[in-house]
């Protein structure tokens, strides 16, 4: 079990003591995700997305054991994660920057070995100058806007770019890449329009490997498959298949500290605004978790403690929330003693339903005030 924090992040690790909530990676079900995503693809290669940290959990953490799991390729959305990633990853795999490289950041992107997503002509022009003024040929990954209007490049500039081949010099295009916007929802037209759309945009450029499917679009079947699968959520446990059972197994499980307990008498006001008053007698906890922890303000989705379900009372607050422990015999909380907030009564998927979010949101907002361990690793 390893407890020490993120090492590709800025802060010091809080102490199991400290902390007011702790946070449990379990990375031995990060490599199952993985896994069982590379079996649903066969022969298409499963890729690893680890930007914004691995959507919170630990960009290095998780990158290394991807990689022990056979993954050789990685996407970031940032230069500065990029680099990161290199230092902790070695040269050995190929990690792409989804973003581009911003300007006046390629000379140490390329010398770094990080592979560039030309999202434009214009990013592509900024890159094809990095290899000459290297002196050799740069990797370069393409994307077209097949019809999401995100990132990409424009049906125009794919027609320009296959009209002057002169505009690929000094650059290898080693991926064709686009990114589907609906696959979570496997019957929305959207889905076979992007593919076509793609199919043709490709055609027009050089041959080279060509990816499309995110988590959602892994579950679309082989023709969304091609050569590169780019996963993320559904690595860290987040249901790529909404509507049906999670395929995925749970990756973290979050609790807070109690913070003290009381019991209140009948017509009491409860937190900011008093939006909760007491109709009866209440047993009531303070548990050291709020919005500045990442925790949606209202998101009232209850605690858990020993399987038993205690509901939020009041409003969310900065550091703290209050909830109800009526249900639980007198004395059986004390403070020091942790309530799960995510875990295997409510996931991160159930929290963002309370919050009217996604898992995404969850999971990148989770905040660092956290006693984070790493386990299964």
């Amino acid at each position: 079990m390893d407890q020490c924090n993120a090492n590709n992040r800025d802060f010091r690790q809080t102490s199991a003591a400290e902390a007011g909530a702790v946070l449990r990676i379990d990375l031995s079900a990060v490599r199952e995700n993985y896994r069982q995503l590379q079996s649903r693809l066969g022969s298409t290669r499963c890729a690893g997305v680890v930007k914004a940290d691995s959507y919170g959990l630990g960009a290095v953490q998780v990158a290394k054991v991807l990689a022990k799991e056979g993954c050789d390729t990685f996407f970031v959305a940032h230069a500065g994660e990029g680099l990161t990633l290199r230092a902790a990853l070695g040269q050995g795999p190929a990690i792409y920057i989804l973003n581009g490289t911003p300007p006046g950041a390629e000379a140490e992107t390329a010398a770094a070995g990080l592979t560039t997503v030309a999202n434009s002509l214009e990013q592509l022009a900024a890159w094809r100058e990095a290899a000459r003024a290297a002196g050799r040929k740069l990797p370069v990954a393409l994307q077209v806007d097949s019809g999401m209007s995100r990132l990409g490049m424009m049906p125009s500039e794919v027609e320009t770019l296959a009209a002057d081949a002169s505009l690929l010099d000094g650059l290898d295009v080693v991926l064709v890449m686009s990114h589907l916007a609906c696959a979570d929802e496997p019957e929305n037209p959207a889905n076979a329009a992007q593919k076509q759309a793609f199919d043709q945009l490709r055609a027009k450029l050089p041959a080279a490997p060509a990816s499309l499917a995110n988590s959602s679009g892994i579950f679309l079947g082989p023709d969304y498959h091609y050569d590169l699968a780019r996963p993320g959520a559904a690595i860290y446990g987040i249901n790529p298949t909404p509507g049906h059972a999670n395929p995925m197994r749970e990756v973290i499980r979050l609790e807070a500290k109690v913070i003290q307990t009381r019991t209140l008498d009948k017509d009491i006001g409860i937190g900011y605004g008093h939006t909760f008053r007491t109709t009866g007698q209440l047993r009531a906890a303070t548990i050291s978790l709020g919005y500045a922890d990442g925790w949606h303000r209202r998101a009232a989705a209850g605690a858990y403690f020993n399987g038993v379900r205690l509901p939020f009372i009041g409003r969310v607050s900065m550091d703290s929330i209050i909830i109800d422990i009526s249900a639980l015999p007198e004395g059986a909380v004390k403070a020091g003693d942790l309530v799960e907030l995510i875990g295997s009564h409510q996931t991160v998927d159930d929290v963002a339903g309370h919050a009217g979010t996604i898992g995404y949101e969850v999971l990148t907002g989770l905040g660092h005030r956290f006693h984070r361990i790493y386990e299964g690793g």
